[in-house]
């Protein structure tokens, strides 16, 4: 059988995610997106400040209807800050970055977006489409706090990075056809 180089890299992801599922033994959210469904874990022992903002959003419900706004293939895809109308939603406050706690930037983490301001993460997550060691604690202090890993249905975020974006207004590469995370559930 001849394998082609995406089907290589989608074994060795896919052997990535259920190699470090075994060290993850958080919550579990489920979230469905018009593209699919996708399953991340959560690490409350080593971010668990991210883990109880992001676990806020979840169960207030108020990433439902919010879109994945910035895709860019071969790097990350960030959403749960702005509703269809590209529109920022509100916020609760800001929390620390725990961008210092051991964990890394790798493909199929999820991660606290943020401003310059170490401290500014409230509601916007990014999930890595790749390892992306350069966003990580040690190589760009004060980094990019990781506090979970998708642990079922990576393949529906790659998915998001093969669709085609644009620019709007200052935003770029937001989704043309918008990816919409239509409900987000603690499973566990």
């Amino acid at each position: 059988m001849v394998k082609t180089l995406s089907m290589v890299k989608g074994s060795l992801a896919a052997l990535a995610i259920a190699a470090s599922s075994y060290v993850w033994a958080g919550p579990q959210v489920e979230v469905e997106t018009t593209l699919g469904t996708f399953t991340i874990e959560l690490n409350e022992e080593q971010a668990p400040i991210s883990v109880a903002n992001f676990l806020r959003y979840v169960e207030d419900g108020s990433y439902v209807g919010t879109v994945f706004h910035r895709i860019i293939p071969g790097f990350m895809a960030q959403g749960g800050g702005f509703d269809t109308d590209m529109k920022q939603v509100s916020t609760y406050a800001p929390i620390q970055n725990e961008a210092s706690n051991g964990l890394r930037n790798d493909t199929a983490t999820i991660a606290m977006a943020r401003t310059n301001d170490p401290n500014s993460a409230t509601r916007q997550f990014y999930i890595n489409l790749v390892d992306n060691d350069f966003l990580n604690y040690g190589q760009r202090p004060p980094g990019y706090a990781v506090f979970g890993q998708v642990t079922k249905g990576f393949e529906v975020v790659q998915k998001m990075a093969q669709q085609p974006t644009r620019s709007i207004g200052y935003m770029k590469d937001v989704p043309v056809t918008p990816i919409i995370i239509t409900n987000a559930t603690l499973i566990k």
